[in-house]
């Protein structure tokens, strides 16, 4: 029986870190080799393949279809190359480290996310706090939070640590009497987290564009507390799909208006970071692009 092939990892972390620097020549500078070296390494990566990764758009080099698709496998088998290496030569590596993420997230991946760090690092403190986007930006310009999953506008889409745009929906109870309120031309009940928030203003801005009355019902700080208003038929409101209760349903009237979609960005403290907080954004980045 024939053996498989294997693919070389260091020749996977060149292109890799030639994609998401938009440079082979400064991906060689950033990993120590030559620019000779990294052309023989995509060479190989491609022989190995037996597929086309890359191809000339003008002066610049741009993914096949093929490529694409290596470089998401190749940013996993990345992950979890070092993560397995860390895990085996640092598993007495003492410490702290302080991550934030939106509540939305908090029973999707946190749980998966953290029980995969805690198997590396079984002698590291793990500080997780779910919040508001205010508090995690807070925290990470006080250097209290390592790191913070928040959402974003997409005029961020361009920068490093942008993790993805996510679809906005309009949920409501099964039950609620939405055609009939938007026949007699009534103002929409809202369920809404508090002033400041990016997703409560694009919705007012969505129904003001369409000339929808709307009201405000209910506001709260707390997301489980907006999911409970949503499902006693207090109104609607406008979240990912991301944690959305069971009981609750995206609402397809076409007669509400179509809804922007929102940034997801990672963000990080200016302190000196350690290995195992550096391993913590890969997981981190890896679990967002893996799973949403």
């Amino acid at each position: 029986m024939n053996r498989p092939e294997s693919l070389d990892i260091e020749a996977i972390r060149t292109f890799v870190t030639g994609i998401e620097m938009g440079s082979f020549s400064l991906a060689a500078k950033q990993l120590c080799r030559s620019t000779s070296a990294v052309s023989a390494q995509l060479k190989k990566l491609e022989l190995q393949c037996g597929v086309q990764l890359l191809h000339k758009s003008g002066r610049n080099l741009c993914l096949t279809e093929s490529g694409e698709l290596l470089l998401s496998y190749g940013r996993r088998l990345l992950s979890l190359n070092d993560e397995t290496l860390l895990a085996v030569q640092k598993r007495n590596i003492e410490g702290k480290v302080c991550l934030g993420l939106q509540e939305d997230f908090g029973e999707y991946l946190l749980p998966d996310l953290l029980g995969r760090f805690y198997r590396s690092f079984p002698n590291l403190e793990i500080y997780a706090q779910s919040g508001r986007n205010n508090v995690l930006s807070n925290g990470v310009s006080e250097n209290l939070l390592d790191y913070a999953v928040c959402w974003q506008a997409l005029y961020c889409e361009n920068e490093a640590n942008f993790i993805k745009a996510s679809p906005l929906y309009w949920i409501m109870n099964d039950t609620f009497p939405l055609s009939e309120l938007l026949k007699q031309n009534a103002p929409v009940p809202l369920v809404m987290l508090d002033a400041p928030c990016i997703i409560r203003d694009a919705t007012i801005s969505a129904l003001d564009r369409a000339n929808i009355p709307w009201k405000i019902a209910l506001t709260s700080g707390s997301l489980a507390a907006i999911w409970a208003a949503v499902k006693a038929g207090v109104g609607i409101t406008v979240r990912v799909d991301i944690g959305m209760p069971e009981s609750l349903s995206i609402i397809e009237d076409q007669t509400l208006p179509e809804l922007p979609k929102i940034g997801l960005t990672l963000l990080e403290s200016r302190a000196t970071k350690s290995a195992p907080q550096k391993m913590l954004k890969e997981l981190l980045l890896d679990a967002f692009r893996t799973y949403l």
